[in-house]
């Protein structure tokens, strides 16, 4: 029997998922399962990374199951990932160190401050695209390193070894026989050289995370191993690994420069492709790489928020006024966008533009009419006021925008994107799944293997369902916009 399947693993941050696909790019099976955050003190997040590593295996499996189809019928696996998160683990055992540190954990916000008085950002942002902040694995690493008794010399003498998420899951499908990652996800450790796409010792040497715990750094559609045929029942290659957002760009197919996709997970993440241009930001957003095929290089230019489904879980599971996410749709519906009520969600920080790991969240004008729908009402806004930050300093670094593709679970609240489209005023185009991160990574692997011969042949299967143009005016637009700056800057 022909191998015909392709299986996208998708890690994110509150749940492991997999999508199998037919050679056409249609999900025929699925799998999902959520796992625990941890919060052990003020500005910490982590994750289990055995608890990762079994709900990565259970989607799969499910996956499988869930179409009827063997793993012997499965031409490859692709790995698409939160990015940034890091995972520490011993070389022989594959035991973690410590528990992964989550991309929203704000635990070194003090070291990077350290390094911004040295002076050292302007260094480290044109070598790496990157602004000095918590958000990067680098100063994770570091901390582990110096807070589990004997890591750093186990480390030196080359015993542990360090790993994004899609690093740490090939490792455990390969059962240790492969220590790799791929260039997206190693330009968002802040230790990857941005033009060299290899490791700086110079870098290494400045956060002090030692080179020999450092995976290989590959193309995005690369030969990196066999999943063992005990995880699936035969062996399956695993032909594709790329960072969540740079999937969701691929996945989007925006494959020429201006091409700019916005995804709405657990934090909000738009990207433009700049080609073979590195463009470096006048408006603290990041420098960035897009994909690498065949060792070439296409970069982008990214805009990070990081709260935005993450609200939605915050409406649900801390204040209890909605029981699933989808009834914030149904609740926003009739508050006007001159509500008096403003949420600005700086529960972890604030990203770009601002990079401010102190910030914190804050609701303002409320009156003795507030309740569960304004609350919804503000939340769903305050994502689409931070994209139209994003946008906005995208186009002051000279970038032309013209439509905005958008993806991700929260797109499928219509009431979201009528204000997303309101308040930037762009249009905004809906991609006809919200599992565009893993459409990414899941061709990336088929082109690895010769189902799809060539990166274009991805703008013929991509499709939207929706497009959505601003309903108000230019006047009420700005005035909104100036009353969340104002709001902003009393937070920070």
């Amino acid at each position: 029997m022909s191998k015909t399947y392709i299986l996208a693993i998708d890690q994110g941050t509150t749940s492991s998922r997999a999508m199998l696909y037919n050679a056409r790019l249609q999900v025929v099976g699925r799998g999902q399962f959520e796992f625990k955050q941890y919060f052990p003190a003020n500005g910490f997040v982590e994750h289990d990374p055995e608890e990762i590593w079994q709900t990565t295996l259970q989607a799969c499996r499910q996956a499988l199951s869930d179409a009827n189809v063997q793993a012997y019928e499965v031409a490859a696996i692709g790995i698409t990932n939160q990015r940034e998160t890091s995972v520490v683990w011993d070389r022989k055992t594959g035991k973690p160190i410590h528990r992964a540190i989550v991309w929203q954990d704000r635990r070194t916000a003090e070291k990077c401050r350290q390094l911004q008085q040295a002076n050292h950002e302007p260094w480290v942002q044109k070598r790496t695209g990157l602004l000095l902040d918590p958000y990067f694995s680098a100063t994770k690493v570091a901390w582990m390193l110096d807070h589990v008794k004997g890591a750093r010399a186990r480390a030196e003498a080359g015993e542990l070894a360090f790993g994004t998420i899609d690093s740490f899951l090939l490792w455990r499908l390969t059962k240790g026989q492969v220590h790799a990652t791929d260039a997206t996800n190693a330009s968002r450790t802040q230790l990857m050289n941005l033009s060299s796409r290899q490791w700086d010792s110079e870098l290494c040497a400045l956060f002090a995370v030692p080179m020999p715990m450092l995976p290989s750094i590959e193309d995005n559609a690369h030969h990196f191993g066999m999943a063992d045929s005990s995880w699936f029942g035969a062996e399956i290659p695993i032909a594709a690994m790329i960072g969540d957002q740079q999937g969701a760009l691929v996945g989007q197919a925006c494959l020429e420069p201006g091409h700019i996709k916005s995804t709405y997970g657990t934090g909000c993440f738009a990207l433009v492709n700049t080609g073979q241009e590195q463009v470096h930001s006048e408006h603290r957003l990041l420098t960035t790489l897009g994909y690498q095929l065949n060792g070439q290089p296409t970069y982008a230019l990214e805009g990070s928020i990081f709260m935005a489904g993450a609200i939605v879980q915050w409406l649900r599971d801390k204040l209890g006024i909605i029981q699933t996410a989808a009834e914030t749709e149904r609740l926003a519906e009739g508050v006007p966008c001159d509500q008096s009520e403003l949420l600005i969600p700086a529960f972890t920080g604030l990203g770009a533009p601002y990079w401010d790991p102190d910030a914190r969240a804050a609701i303002f004008g409320m009156t003795r009419d507030t309740g569960k729908k304004q609350l919804a009402a503000a939340a769903l806004r305050s994502v689409a006021l931070q994209t139209r930050d994003l946008l906005q300093a995208m186009v002051e670094d000279g970038q032309t925008i013209e439509t905005v593709k958008v993806d991700g679970g929260m797109t499928d609240n219509g009431w979201f994107m009528q204000a997303l489209a309101d308040i930037t005023g762009y249009t905004v185009l809906r991609a006809d799944t919200a599992e565009i991160t893993a459409r990414g990574t899941a061709f990336l692997a088929g082109l690895q293997v010769g189902l799809f011969k060539q990166l274009h042949d991805l703008q013929q299967l991509c499709r939207t369902k929706g497009t959505f143009t601003a309903e108000i005016t230019s006047n009420e637009r700005d005035k909104l916009y100036q009353r969340w700056l104002a709001a902003v800057a009393k937070v920070r």
